[in-house]
């Protein structure tokens, strides 16, 4: 009899540990540094952000939690990392397509950013080599007017070539410049794809329009668009823009007439708009 109830008593303590044991693999709490992944569609390809956001909770964070002119992983939990998908200047330094870690050394008016090999050293700045370091540069730090509780990095200013990456945390804000050399690569497929092969005429002419090319070469490309999407509005209103710049108002007053009309069909009230301003602008010139 004593032997059944040790043999019960130890059957229900083994099946109490494995309910315990079940009940702590189930437990899901919030992370105290949540990851976050940030993609930025850039130039002809995209950067991305993989890092950790711990928040300030009360905290000095710029000289205390996080110490003047030491090395710091820009973040919290793993390294903070960022993708350039294609070859780019980083403050006008050459950097590949790749992977890097962000490392920094944060001052009260000027921070050091590194950009590091080693993906997988993490917080234990201790084994730090600057060997591995990839980029090492200076930007000014600023002072934000309201505070960010949360640690942030983010992709700003983005255009078709440039942009700038944010670190802001606290009252402080740091930002350093990523350029892409777009320009080159653009024109040899504008080579290829327009002037040999005869195809995708707006594209072509909608880049030289915006990066002031040869307009007359635009204008042609914009003829050849437009004969192929006679109903095409955007098509239409891109040819007036660029006989704008041909300083062609009687053309472009026309153009923008018949882009004008065709809008309204559409009821696209944003094409109408633009193309009322151009009919407006070149008016009697």
């Amino acid at each position: 009899m004593i032997k059944s109830t040790k043999l019960t008593a130890m059957a229900l303590f083994a099946a109490a540990s494995i309910f315990t044991t079940n009940v702590n693999a189930q437990l899901k709490t919030p992370a105290p540094s949540p990851a976050q992944t940030v993609k930025q569609a850039f130039a002809l390809s995209e950067i991305t952000i993989d890092y950790s956001r711990p928040s300030v909770k009360g905290r000095t964070i710029f000289g205390d939690v996080v110490p003047f002119g030491k090395v710091w992983r820009t973040g919290a939990n793993g390294s903070t990392k960022i993708t350039f998908g294609e070859d780019v200047k980083v403050e006008g330094n050459d950097v590949k397509a790749g992977t890097y870690a962000i490392y920094s050394v944060p001052d009260k008016d000027m921070w050091e950013i590194m950009l590091y090999k080693d993906l997988t050293m993490g917080g234990d700045v201790s084994s730090y080599k600057k060997e591995d370091e990839v980029l090492r540069f200076k930007v000014k730090s600023s002072a934000l007017a309201s505070n960010v509780e949360t640690f942030t990095i983010n992709v700003a200013d983005v255009t078709s070539s440039k942009a700038n990456i944010e670190i802001q945390w606290e009252k402080t804000r740091v930002a350093f410049s990523v350029v892409a050399d777009i320009d080159t690569k653009i024109m040899k497929n504008i080579e290829n794809s327009v002037i040999k092969d005869n195809k995708p005429y707006f594209s072509a002419a909608s880049y030289y329009y915006e990066n002031d090319k040869d307009m007359k070469l635009a204008l042609e490309w914009a003829d050849k668009a437009v004969a192929a999407n006679p109903k095409a509005y955007w098509v239409v209103l891109l040819k007036a823009k660029i006989q704008v710049k041909l300083k062609d108002n009687k053309g472009a007053n026309a153009t923008a007439t018949q882009a004008l009309t065709l809008a309204k069909e559409d009821q696209d009230d944003a094409y109408v708009k633009m193309a009322e301003k151009i009919i407006a602008e070149t008016k009697g010139k």
